[in-house]
């Protein structure tokens, strides 16, 4: 297979000396916090799970962690194999952190001699002369463009179309990831591979553990009975929809209350609109963005979970309630059906009766909730973090063994 190299040849023996001993591998982590609130969500769950197993996966490989300034050490994890690299500019912000990624960062891999650099967000450095690694989500912003501020969805679609062209590996989070990205961009599969994320170990079945069973409930003020929706609250996801289906089950005489927790995202209107029109707000309770530490108890304390995403990359919401042993329903399309196996119900998601008599089927019936929350922790085991680094340093080897000769004695076992 005919792999394209990144850079002329004059500038990869421009920068300095690599030792080929152990091959150097450099990850963008700008978006790894150690906060409770939103920023320690879905990209941030990613490249903690990823980094946390790296220096556990056999190997020669040494890994630098480019993390922002809040993440200036990480306890347990850094050692012989893994260091952090705080940046020294407030890389928060989002126009710092862009200019951090294709200004500052070209020159730490310079500096740090990377032989690889793993860009988990979507985009690369356009300056880069280190083979890139490249992880892409999702293609939301071109699949659903509407869904996007218009800055934001002209940014994404074309840095990420330069940086599907330009890595040298690109892996995703699913399958049908990974056909969309062939289909957009006309990316060779071979280079492509799917690397499925993790679930962390504290989401698991919760019940009647002090704090972690009623008196978690009565502390937070929460229904006896409900039903859950936790992810950012934006019309891509359905919630408006859902709102909806869930308001057919009130009519019915059903005693639960509807949780919709999570922050407000893009067009967060359209999902107050549906509140006001179904005329069910007493029955719907907002809470805002939930703590990272409290989100098992809120899983585990849901009688179902429900999440009619149209397009997702992955969902790692839908596994975390598996993990918690929570009944699931969410969508029949994109990477959904792969999340949630058979320990799930699936639905079109823009079929609100169809919503509507899932969740109601969960609802009413103890035997099939009984069968889904034991099916559960068992598909929900089948994705690990472990699994997901080693993933990524099959990746790096590929990237790597395109411009860096192995020794010898270092290519037995190289790849994983």
């Amino acid at each position: 297979m005919a792999v394209r190299r990144l850079g002329p040849a004059s500038n990869r023996a421009a920068s300095p000396i690599r030792d080929p001993s152990f091959v150097r591998v450099g990850i963008n982590a700008q978006k790894l916090f150690d906060s409770q609130d939103y920023r320690n969500a879905g990209i941030s769950r990613y490249i903690r799970g990823v980094c946390a197993h790296l220096p556990a996966v056999p190997g020669d490989e040494r890994f630098v962690v480019y993390t922002n300034a809040t993440m200036r050490s990480w306890p347990a994890i850094e050692g012989t194999r893994l260091r952090i690299a705080p940046a020294q500019m407030p890389t928060i912000a989002p126009v710092l952190r862009i200019a951090w990624e294709q200004l500052v960062l070209p020159v730490l891999a310079w500096r740090d001699r990377l032989d690889v650099l793993h860009c988990p967000l979507n985009v690369l450095p356009v300056a880069s002369r280190v083979p890139v690694v490249l992880t892409i989500h999702d293609l939301t912003f071109i699949k659903y463009p509407e869904r996007f501020h218009p800055a934001k969805r002209r940014y994404l679609a074309t840095f990420t179309r330069y940086a599907a062209h330009h890595a040298s590996r690109i892996v995703t989070d699913s399958a049908a990831t990974r056909a969309d990205v062939i289909d957009a961009f006309r990316i060779d599969p071979e280079r492509i591979a799917v690397v499925y994320p993790g679930v962390d170990p504290d989401f698991r079945p919760y019940s009647g553990e002090g704090e972690r069973g009623e008196a978690f409930r009565a502390r937070l003020g929460l229904p006896e009975r409900y039903v859950l929706y936790l992810g950012t609250l934006e019309p891509r996801k359905n919630v408006d929809r859902l709102v909806r289906a869930f308001a057919r089950l009130v009519r019915d005489g059903l005693p639960h209350s509807l949780v919709l927790a999570g922050g407000r995202g893009w067009d967060f209107a359209a999902i107050d609109r549906a509140v006001a029109e179904e005329g069910i707000g007493h029955r719907v309770l907002v809470p805002g963005y939930v703590r990272r530490e409290d989100q098992p108890l809120w899983y585990s304390a849901a009688e179902l979970f429900v999440y009619p995403s149209q397009y997702e990359g992955f969902g790692l919401p839908v596994l975390e309630a598996l993990a918690c042993g929570t009944p699931v329903v969410t969508s029949n399309s994109s990477s959904l059906p792969e999340v949630v196996g058979r320990a799930g119900l699936v639905i079109d998601p823009s079929d609100v009766p169809s919503l509507a008599e899932a969740m109601r089927s969960v609802l009413t019936d103890g035997t099939l909730a009984a069968r889904l929350r034991e099916a559960g922790p068992a598909q929900a085991a089948q994705f690990s973090w472990a699994e997901a680094a080693t993933g990524c340093v099959r990746a790096y080897r590929e990237a790597a063994a395109q411009v860096l000769p192995r020794r010898p004695d270092a290519s037995k076992g190289a790849r994983a």
